[in-house]
């Protein structure tokens, strides 16, 4: 008997794989004589319906708990492990105690946000306390630190290179000082004002831009790395700008997402949709949204692009709650920081009266359950892409590795929760006729 030619055997391979990844394995044996089959119960892969405040704080305190000890808490010397004090030189030997994060990183800064929306929130002062200890080990070491010009562990806030920086941490003081933080860090804001404003490469109609990995490449990360610096420290027609200027050429009114790169002088644009750049881009205009001025004439239009953006996204949604690494790939892997940041965007859109609680509620609970499934035992965020370039080819998206020690992933988890928390203790949402609706 003749083989099977191989486009045929390849096809039935395919179908094989296909139907055992999205058949649906929810098989019951019931009938609708026995029993009402519309109000069976599916075989979600994660949980399904809203979250109570306590499972919400129970998240939130397990990775609280693994933060405090897993962030440095002072300086030590490298070699001899003894403890720095501010009377001392501020060497290339001196740096953060041990610890599985950097204190003064972009993600740090949004990490410092999910602090203190928590502090806000919940009217507990150990998330605001864990700023503020953090802020004064920085501020502590500055005056030495600025005497040694070499590339010791605070080189880059104090002689930055690029907005990663500068921009997430310089927000991060302003809002630590309108949450009672006493400490002078006027030098970081004062950096990061001058690096943003005068420093930072642009085009010559003022745009942003960076000169790597290509000549005028623009990141759409560049949004949160400037922006919400901008927002904090008044410079709301700058921002107003910047927030344009991205906005214009990178996105796709068609998906209703944006591209990660765009390379000025090139004739295509090649558009990866990867999902943490979307995050960084929708996080910057919740700020918008969040800090310029309420009778600011900007604000209709950013709402409008809150709003097409989060069309875009929903679409996308998978059904387990997460996105994908690269949004419109379902083939991509499913990925934790842009689902929290997604879920933070929509339940605080919600809380602060800018959608509508009834249509975004139900895909920023199937959000969180998405996240809180992450959050192990130990407090880490599992499934976080770490740190990403640049890229014009799909390989380099696919394939980027995730890990629970990818910084980027606990800011947006702390800021989820807290938006989650906000919500559902203020919005009752259950299950009505098998679906999560609000009452």
């Amino acid at each position: 008997m003749m083989s099977k030619p191989f486009f045929m055997r390849y096809t039935l391979v395919l179908l094989f794989v296909s139907t055992s990844l999205f058949a649906q394995k929810n098989i019951t044996a019931a009938s609708d004589a026995t029993a009402p089959l519309h109000a069976l119960q599916p075989d979600y892969p994660t949980h399904y319906g809203a979250a109570k405040p306590e499972e919400v704080q129970s998240v939130i305190d397990r990775v609280f708990n693994y933060l405090e000890v897993a962030t440095p808490n002072h300086f030590v010397n490298k070699t001899t492990g003894a403890v720095w004090s501010p009377s001392q030189p501020f060497e290339d030997q001196t740096v953060f105690s041990k610890g599985d994060f950097r204190p003064i990183s972009y993600e740090w800064g949004v990490t410092y946000s999910g602090m203190l929306e928590l502090s806000r929130i919940t009217g507990s002062a150990k998330y605001k306390d864990y700023v503020f200890n953090r802020l004064n080990l920085i501020a502590s070491a500055i005056p030495a630190a600025q005497k040694n010009e070499s590339k010791h562990v605070l080189h880059g806030l104090i002689h930055p290179r690029a907005l990663d920086d500068i921009g997430a941490m310089g927000m991060a003081v302003v809002k630590a000082k309108k949450a009672g933080f006493q400490t002078d860090m006027s030098f970081v804001t004062k950096r990061a004002s001058d690096f943003i404003l005068k420093e930072e490469h642009r085009l010559p109609d003022r745009t942003l831009v960076r000169i790597r990995p290509l000549h005028h490449t623009m990141w759409l990360d560049d949004m949160y790395m400037a922006i919400p610096g901008l927002l904090q420290l008044g410079e709301y027609e700058e921002a107003v700008f910047q927030f344009n200027a991205y906005r214009k050429r990178m996105f796709n009114p068609s998906l209703n997402i944006y591209m990660h790169g765009y390379l000025v002088d090139a004739e295509e644009h090649p558009e990866f949709h990867w999902a943490r750049a979307n995050g960084w881009a929708l996080l910057t205009t919740c700020e918008m949204l969040e800090f310029l001025p309420a009778n600011h004439p900007a604000r209709p239009e950013i709402l409008n692009q809150l709003k097409l953006h989060l069309k875009g996204l929903m679409s996308y949604q998978d059904g387990t709650g997460f996105w994908h690494q690269l949004i419109d790939k379902n083939d991509s892997y499913l990925e934790t920081s842009a689902t929290a940041i997604y879920t933070y965007v929509i339940a605080k859109g919600i809380n602060m009266g800018w959608l509508d609680p009834k249509i975004y509620g139900p895909a920023a609970l199937l959000g969180w359950n998405a996240v809180a499934s992450k959050v192990n035992e130990k407090g880490h965020v599992e499934g976080t892409c770490v740190g990403t370039g640049l890229a014009w080819d799909p390989a380099f998206y696919y394939y980027r590795p995730i890990s629970p020690f990818a910084a980027h992933g606990y800011g947006p988890v702390l800021l989820a929760g807290s938006a989650i928390m906000e919500l559902v203790k203020n919005k009752n949402y259950q299950i009505n006729d098998s679906a999560v609706h609000l009452k």
